[in-house]
């Protein structure tokens, strides 16, 4: 599919990921509609960074993505939506489920019925690596079993099959698209990378970190984008669980030696007891496969950790950055 005559529609678009999507998009070319979620200081969370030439492209709509009518509204008139709205931390799941299923849950499924009433000709809803919980083998493809290990991996377990049954029942064209551990500039202190990196430039000598033994695929932002655009231009990729991985996964202790490495060689690293998880809940360890994507779409990724790493720490050495993130309090 050319992208090029299509109007385009990104949810959570003031978010890490949506954000970068919309930068990306405009600069190719096409035409974006972003939704970012309604408040009252009128924020359109970080599209407000964006350059004048790059803003003033996008048409920029307030809501909310659990009410139904609006959604619809927004989608008027849509060719292709990538839907990321979504609440997304897992430890504040643990407190709120609530929150996570109206949003991941009815969300998508308000996002699913506004496609089929509009005709949308693409659809892409946004997983997660966390639906398999701990790899039973590796890599893991996308026939691996399905396995909630918090409230959060259940919503989005739950907002992929609704999707796959939209699909089935009703021939919506849709794709889950299954980023694993996504990292770069914009992301919040709330995910491990941010956490280390902000302590460190703040001059923190002991770094406060949870359990160092699980390992992630790490995935920098601008390769997760590109992959998201590659399987929206592929027919191939409709009806189909997509991974966006790396193929290789390091351990938290280890990312965060090399992280330290990088800003001050002499920080330490301490364990926070209260940023553990429940053992149960715990995904001990996650490495994709990437082998679907690669062989429809000819998706690679383009950048090595050391280097989406310089380029992630590189932005949050800037002040204004910088500032913008509370390193000292746990965030979840």
């Amino acid at each position: 599919m050319n992208l090029n005559n299509k109007k385009i529609l990104v949810t959570g678009a003031d978010g890490f990921i949506g954000s970068h999507l919309v930068e990306q998009l405009v600069k190719n070319g096409y035409s974006v509609k972003a939704f970012v979620m309604y408040n009252s200081f009128n924020s359109w969370g970080w599209l407000d960074s964006f350059d004048k030439d790059i803003l003033d492209k996008v048409e920029v709509i307030a809501g909310d993505i659990r009410d139904s009518n609006f959604v619809n509204i927004a989608m008027k008139d849509i060719d292709v939506v990538f839907h990321l709205a979504a609440m997304i931390t897992i430890p504040f799941s643990y407190q709120a489920p609530e929150n996570y299923i109206d949003t991941n849950i009815k969300g998508t499924l308000n996002v699913l019925l506004a496609a089929k009433n509009n005709n949308v000709e693409r659809v892409l809803t946004t997983s997660t690596s966390e639906v398999y919980g701990t790899a039973e083998y590796i890599p893991i493809d996308e026939k691996h079993p399905l396995n909630a290990q918090s409230p959060y991996s259940a919503s989005k377990i739950g907002a992929d099959k609704i999707a796959e049954s939209f699909y089935k029942s009703f021939d919506t064209p849709v794709t889950i698209v299954r980023p694993f551990n996504t990292y770069g500039p914009r992301q919040s202190a709330r995910a491990v990378i941010p956490t280390i990196i902000t302590q460190l430039l703040n001059g923190n000598k002991e770094i406060k970190l949870g359990d160092l033994n699980p390992t992630r695929d790490l995935v920098f932002v601008k390769d997760t984008v590109m992959g998201f655009i590659k399987i929206a231009e592929s027919i191939r990729t409709i009806g189909k669980e997509i991974n966006i991985a790396t193929g290789t996964d390091i351990s938290i202790g280890d990312l965060a030696k090399k992280t330290i490495s990088l800003i001050n060689p002499d920080a330490q690293i301490v364990t926070d007891k209260q940023r553990i998880r429940p053992k149960k809940s715990e995904v001990m360890r996650l490495l994709g496969s990437n082998d679907r994507l690669r062989e429809i779409t000819g998706w690679v990724p383009e950048y090595s950790l050391k280097r989406g790493l310089k380029e992630t720490i590189e932005w949050y050495r800037d002040k204004k950055n910088l500032n913008m993130f509370k390193s000292r309090a746990y965030n979840i």
